[in-house]
């Protein structure tokens, strides 16, 4: 049965070009919710409309909520092709195929378009003149290239616009080798876009060409006794030569290739392009697919070509498919500078299948972390992990903090918290032996600074004793330590656990007033939002932490109090103290008691039970 078409719809399809082109189908709010091309107009819309598409779910519910339509006419489908692309991208239509949004990953920047490019790392295609490469799925592979990258060569690290805007002096860079210090004109342009030249090839995969000019300017440097220089090329040169060894992972005959590799689960995708250069594979790129619904996988391919491949930078003059996209022919065209294979056996047909299983492999692991990420969003202990920056996910968490009583009976706290809840068991109490154990003196304007000092000298103490005894008795430390406090008992526990011999250990602290967390070697605080998961996991341990040292701290202080005050009664001991406490349970029992109940503890006579009740009902 043929679908139902608006009669204002109907007049509109009657007027169809019978010519290539592309058609936008829109709903009542005049949103664009599907974008596709035809190489006939007129014959490719109607047919969303016939009786042998209604077995589609996604084209039933298309045609439900059509409301108008927009095309657009083109000289040939090689352009209507490309100008499907383009409208995907501007209006994201719903129903399309998505590809995963390049901008959520980075990519490495040139700035060619600069005297003295830098090289950075960036999420929008946004520097004028720069030369992009990425972007990186793995940003662990980002962070490599760009360690490679500072390790052999001496690109600039500083803002500067130069040459007009430049520095007095050369940075720390220059004093550590890392940068030759254009800025000051210690190198000159000419040699630093020739080291530029050598990045870029470095980027493209084409290492054996950076070494052979690397040597070049290690004989050259040679030559004019600079054996500084030639020195740190040398040692640059074998640093490639230790990188390359692991890349040769296929050969490919005839030198440069692109393998493309391809997975698909329901509506979901993964397209993998592994690059040989040099008859070495040098690199791998993937991208995710979405929305896919009953898309054929030889379109979704297409898709893939058209809106990524087709943008890459460095692209190699052959690219192996693993079947024949849609529109293979317009596609030729749009691409004529690629010569396109379906290889079926040989090295291609190796390397295409080694992509096949990186798609695999790169979808399996996107699922599983899509699934994880729905897990640990409302896991306070993973966004804790994530805000602070860890490599580490702080399952097991330890909060320290210090109560004192007006400089008296100063002690401290250590609360345990295991993925993200209390563990009791390995709560600590300590009583502060050090210098914030020393009672005051009473000395006109000692103040504020005395007391933080104090502060400061009693979570040292804390944190040292604790690390020290965990590492003696060989017990597993915490993922994350926390301190209550600002950037100075940061500092003091930093210090302690230094004095220990744990530097790597992760150390934060929060600060009460504006909770605000403060982290080692970062000067200005981390604010999280109120509502923050990993804010309220701190701050719940850092108020069972002040519990813990509040109900330690008055006790010590209630056992102070009773202590002094029954010794300061004539006749009374520390045996008949100790017994008396026994017998009526804290001092304010012993004050409520009655002459008669005194008297029937051991040792307490009538006259001394009198003496007693006057001394602390007085």
């Amino acid at each position: 049965m043929t679908a139902q078409i608006p009669p204002a719809l109907e007049r509109t399809l009657d007027g169809l070009p019978d010519q290539p082109g592309v058609y936008l189908w829109k709903d009542r709010q005049g949103s664009v919710i599907y974008v596709g091309k035809a190489k006939r107009l007129r014959q490719r819309v109607r047919s969303y409309f016939t009786a042998d598409v209604t077995s589609s779910a996604k084209l039933r519910m298309l045609q439900r909520v059509i409301a108008d339509l927009e095309t657009i006419v083109v000289p040939s489908e090689s352009q209507a092709l490309l100008l499907e692309n383009n409208l995907i991208k501007e209006h994201a239509p719903r129903f399309n195929i998505q590809l995963r949004d390049d901008k959520s990953y980075p990519s490495i920047a040139v700035t060619l378009g600069e005297p003295f490019p830098r090289v950075l790392v960036v999420r929008r295609v946004a520097i004028p003149g720069a030369r992009y490469f990425g972007p990186y799925t793995d940003v662990g592979t980002l962070r490599r290239a760009l360690r490679i990258i500072r390790r052999i060569f001496t690109v600039r690290s500083c803002h500067y616009a130069l040459p007009h805007e430049a520095p007095d002096r050369p940075c720390l860079d220059y004093h550590i080798h890392r940068c030759l210090a254009p800025c000051v004109g210690y190198q000159a342009e000419a040699d630093y876009r020739g080291m530029i030249d050598d990045v870029l090839a470095f980027l493209e995969g084409r290492t054996v060409e950076v070494r052979r000019r690397l040597r070049e300017r290690m004989d050259a440097a040679s030559a004019k006794l600079d054996f500084e220089r030639a020195a740190e090329l040398r040692n640059a040169i074998r640093w490639l030569e230790q990188l390359e060894q692991p890349a040769a992972v296929e050969r490919v005959g005839g030198g440069d290739a692109d393998a493309v590799g391809y997975a698909r689960d329901g509506d979901d995708a993964a397209v993998t392009v592994l690059r040989a250069r040099d008859g070495k594979v040098v690199a791998r790129d993937e991208r995710f697919l979405h929305t896919l619904a009953e898309e054929a996988d030889a379109r979704v391919l297409s898709a893939f070509l058209v809106r990524s491949y087709r943008l890459m930078e460095g692209r190699a003059r052959r690219a192996a498919l693993p079947f024949e996209p849609a529109d293979f022919t317009e596609l030729t065209e749009l691409l004529a500078d690629v010569d396109w294979v379906l290889p079926h056996r040989g090295a291609l047909r190796r390397l295409v299948d080694l992509a096949d299983q990186n798609a695999r492999h790169a979808l399996e692991s996107f699922r599983i972390e899509a699934l994880e990420t729905e897990e640990r969003a409302a896991d306070p202990v993973y966004a804790l992990g994530r805000d602070l920056g860890l490599t580490t996910v702080p399952r097991s968490l330890v909060c320290v903090d210090v109560s004192t009583s007006q400089g008296r009976d100063t002690v401290g706290s250590l609360v345990w918290f295991e993925a993200g809840r209390p563990k009791k068991s390995e709560y600590r109490k300590f009583k502060i032996r050090g210098e914030a154990a020393e009672e005051p003196e009473e000395t006109e304007g000692a103040g504020a600074a005395e007391r933080r000092q104090d502060d400061y000298a009693a979570i040292s103490e804390v944190v040292g004793r604790y690390l020290r005894r965990r590492v003696d008795e060989e017990k597993p430390l915490p993922d994350l330590l926390v301190v209550d406090g600002g950037k100075g008992q940061l500092g003091a526990a930093a210090e302690a656990a230094r004095a220990a011999g744990l530097t790597d250990l992760p150390l934060a602290s929060l600060a009460k007033r504006e909770e605000e967390v403060y982290l080692p070697g970062r000067a200005e605080p981390l604010r999280l939002t109120r509502r923050s998961p990993s804010l309220r996991l701190l701050q719940q341990a850092r108020d069972e932490a002040h519990r813990f040292a509040v109900t330690y701290n008055r006790k010590r202080r209630t056992e102070r109090t009773v202590t002094s005050e029954l010794l300061n009664i004539p006749g009374v001991g520390p045996a008949r103290r100790r017994a008396l406490l026994e017998r009526f349970g804290s001092l304010a029992g012993v004050r409520l008691a009655s002459v008669e109940e005194l008297t029937a503890v051991p040792g307490v006579s009538a006259r001394l039970a009198e003496r007693i009740l006057r001394h602390l009902r007085a």
